[in-house]
């Protein structure tokens, strides 16, 4: 068994608090992402479940046994990182064996293991080489292959994969998915990539300012945020997000009025009041006739199958996603009625950020 059990997590540089009272259990064999932005607390996180950093206060188990102050060679996990160094002055075959050697295994045990990680990771005609001789994709499976090799009970990567082209990136994505579900272990792993999150993970634990937004699988932290925060940071582009006040069941905002669903703000409790509401840019049409809302175009993006419009609204970019050949007839500084679907609004508490109502899946919990 390889739980990962985190209870009451912090650890702070000086006044600066990285990491702030975070508790979360990653179930045996699950593959989790810790997602946010630069500064978030991801990496320090990751960095106190391996070992490589002490944490000032909280409790980490991994398989049921408390690590939280064993150094990294008593907790048996696997790391691989984004700038991996292998050892230019061996072959591929002498870095997979290298963490192998210092344990003391024999030369045919070595020799048997350092085979079937290449086998698995495709890298046997390279096993030969030098690392120098390598390309970035063969380099990383050379980095992956070192962590393989030790039969660890968990798997730490942090942004293992970020600095290889798009096209590799995407390859490598399906490989590690792959790879992780082929082998059944624990892993975890840091990302500030989305895509990377929503298509490979089981579970995503959004974090931001040290502190855990919303742990969920990947479907539910993108129709389901917990807060303003998860629901602007996931999803791209992002959603969009406007103070509004609401009154007899319409939101206002300066240049812009919305009808809400009919009985939605009675079912969910809200009361007329002052609130920020959301809508995903995917989710907002172009109407056929002036209506509550028109913005002015600013910025027209052409994405192959659809278009990416920016307008300006109440004083802020307000996005809009539109098959191409829809919106060919507007162009910059045009006024274009716009209508956000009621049916896919969002509505947060505009103090504390969490979620207060989601039209579309309050009205379909009902159908």
């Amino acid at each position: 068994m390889a739980e990962i059990r985190v209870e009451r997590l912090h650890r702070s540089f000086g006044e600066f608090v990285a990491v702030g009272d975070l508790s979360f259990n990653i179930g045996d064999g699950e593959f989790v992402f810790f997602l946010g932005p630069s500064g978030c607390g991801k990496t320090t996180t990751l960095r106190m479940i391996a070992g490589l950093l002490m944490p000032t206060s909280g409790r980490i188990e991994l398989g049921g046994r408390n690590v939280t102050f064993l150094k990294p060679r008593h907790r048996n996990v696997g790391m691989v990182f984004q700038s991996n160094v292998l050892y230019h002055h061996l072959s591929v075959y002498e870095n997979l064996a290298y963490p192998l050697k210092v344990r003391g295994w024999s030369a045919t045990e070595i020799r048997r293991k350092v085979q079937d990680v290449a086998a698995l990771l495709q890298i046997t005609d390279t096993l030969h080489r030098g690392t120098e001789s390598l390309s970035g994709g063969q380099a990383q499976r050379v980095a992956i292959g070192r962590m393989l090799v030790r039969d660890a009970d968990v798997f730490l990567m942090d942004e293992p994969i970020s600095h290889l082209d798009a096209k590799l990136r995407a390859h490598m994505r399906a490989e590690l998915r792959h790879l992780q579900k082929e082998l059944g272990r624990t892993t975890v792993f840091v990302s500030h990539d989305q895509l990377e999150a929503m298509s490979m993970a089981d579970r995503i634990a959004v974090m931001n300012d040290g502190a855990l937004q919303q742990f969920a699988p990947p479907q539910e932290v993108f129709d389901r945020p917990a807060n303003v925060f998860v629901a602007g940071f996931v999803g791209e582009p992002q959603m969009n997000i406007l103070d509004v006040d609401i009154r007899e069941g319409v939101a206002h905002a300066p240049g812009f009025r919305c009808d809400l669903p009919p009985g939605w703000l009675a079912r969910n409790g809200i009361a007329p009041g002052a609130y920020r509401l959301g809508v995903r840019p995917e989710h907002v049409e172009i109407a056929e006739a002036p209506g509550h809302l028109a913005a002015r175009l600013e910025v027209t993006e052409p994405m192959g199958a659809e278009n990416l419009l920016t307008f300006s609204l109440a004083g802020q970019d307000f996005k809009l996603r539109q098959p191409t050949g829809l919106c060919d007839r507007f162009r910059p500084g045009d006024m274009v009625p716009l209508l956000p679907r009621p049916d896919h609004l969002y509505l947060f508490d505009r103090v504390s950020g969490c979620t207060l109502a989601q039209a579309a899946f309050t009205d379909r919990s009902r159908t």
